[in-house]
């Protein structure tokens, strides 16, 4: 499996939970490259497995064994110091209850993450404004969580996933909470991001976010049933899928 160009790497990873009769395998020892540029969709029905998987490759979780590998650098042995510096420039995450701060605009939303990295408030704010403008909510910049719609708050999350130029963006759900016009909204900037190379995991049970991806696997039981490498995006591009809403 050992791709030359892997942004990501796992060997045997495995993740278990509880302890005696409540010991639950997430993970069962599951092995993966994804190469840089690479849209991967990850499915499977809930409980399987998905979101720890996501949050082991990124950092979020430890794992009970194996290796996870950024950029060919080891994270799983990291301090907990050094495992966030790492997510802050390397990692995106896009969750899919949005996970912004309530009392920040959607400009300082995305500037947090760029200010928590190091960079100057000037550059957060020019970097957001750029990213804000990217995913059409220049004109939103100053409103609250609480005054953006589901989708709207979505693409604030995606626009501050992005903020560090990250190598790889991870979404758990991106769509799992917003309707269906909202959701073409969220697959116009991932087939965005896919075009201009970026490297996406995508956990998903939406069917059309899927469909955008590079490789398909599936889960169940914490292991991998099925790994499938699709043509692209869905046959019909973004059209095809915004005429199945009809």
């Amino acid at each position: 499996m050992n791709e030359p160009n892997a942004v990501l790497r796992a060997r045997g990873l495995t993740r278990t939970h509880g302890q005696g009769q409540s010991r639950v395998l997430a993970v069962d020892e599951v092995s993966l490259d994804v190469p840089q540029g690479q849209t991967l969709a990850v499915t499977g029905p809930s409980g399987c497995g998905k979101s720890t998987l996501l949050h082991l490759l990124g950092g979020l979780e430890r794992p009970t064994g194996g290796e996870v590998w950024v950029a060919g650098r080891r994270v799983d042995t990291l301090s907990e110091r050094a495992l966030a510096r790492l997510r802050r420039r390397s990692v995106g995450f896009v969750f899919q209850s949005f996970h912004l701060v309530e009392e920040l605009s959607a400009a300082e939303n995305v500037e947090l993450p760029a200010l928590l990295a190091g960079r100057s408030r000037r550059q957060a704010r020019r970097r957001a404004g750029l990213l804000l403008d990217r995913v059409g909510l220049a004109e939103r910049a100053r409103h609250l969580p609480s005054q953006l719609s589901g989708g709207q708050r979505q693409r604030v999350a995606i626009a501050r996933a992005l903020v560090n130029d990250p190598l790889v963006v991870l979404a758990d759900e991106p769509t799992g909470n917003l309707d269906s016009a909202a959701t073409l909204e969220v697959l116009r900037i991932f087939e965005e991001l896919r075009a201009g190379g970026q490297t996406l995991v995508i956990v998903t049970h939406d069917d059309r976010v899927a469909a955008t991806a590079d490789r398909l696997i599936s889960m169940r039981d914490g292991m991998f049933v099925d790994d499938t490498w699709l043509a692209g995006a869905h046959p019909r591009g973004l059209g095809g899928l915004i005429g199945l809403e009809g």
